[in-house]
């Protein structure tokens, strides 16, 4: 496996041809770029979405032109603080066209999953993030390794299986 930088890491949501898909296995992540806008919905305040902007232009440019996006969340229940304020969101992303789902974190015990967070672009390429405890980005590790793909793909499908998607999900 080697990181790639975010300027590499970028380029796959444009390149990839057919499906990028997520799982996120994380109750809290805090990404530099979304802590300020975290920090504004804890304290009440209102906060715009400019700042999302360009990832709802390059869904629904890549959905225009036959992509998939899927996005499966597991998520602990009652769900933390960071999923209150990522759920009220989420339909923004939905609208952009890309299709997220929750799994509440009880449905998936039976289910092998990787080790970390993870995009699959087209079942060539794995790109694994790496978070710090804090849930900083500390790296992402590509890999085009088959049994990586194929570990991956098989626990995305089984936790989609799973899935409730956003509009009918009501977490408790």
């Amino acid at each position: 496996m080697d990181s790639v930088t975010d300027e590499e890491f970028d380029e796959h949501f444009t390149s990839f041809q057919r499906e990028a898909i997520h799982l996120e296995m994380r109750d809290s992540y805090g990404t530099a770029e979304e802590i300020p806008h975290l920090r504004k919905w804890e304290a009440g305040e209102p906060d715009d979405t400019d700042w999302l902007q360009p990832w709802f232009d390059l869904v629904s440019a890549g959905t225009r032109a036959g992509k998939v996006f899927r996005r499966a969340r597991i998520v602990s229940e009652p769900i933390s603080d960071y999923q209150k304020w990522a759920l009220n969101d989420t339909p923004l992303f939905v609208a952009a066209g890309e299709d997220i789902r929750w799994v509440p974190r009880r449905r998936v015990s039976t289910v092998a999953l990787p080790g970390n967070d993870f995009w699959l672009f087209d079942d060539e390429i794995v790109i694994f993030l790496i978070f710090a405890g804090g849930g900083l980005v500390m790296d992402r590790l590509r890999t085009t390794d088959r049994g990586a793909i194929e570990l991956c793909r098989t626990s995305f499908e089984e936790v989609w299986k799973l899935s409730i998607p956003t509009s009918a999900y009501r977490p408790t």
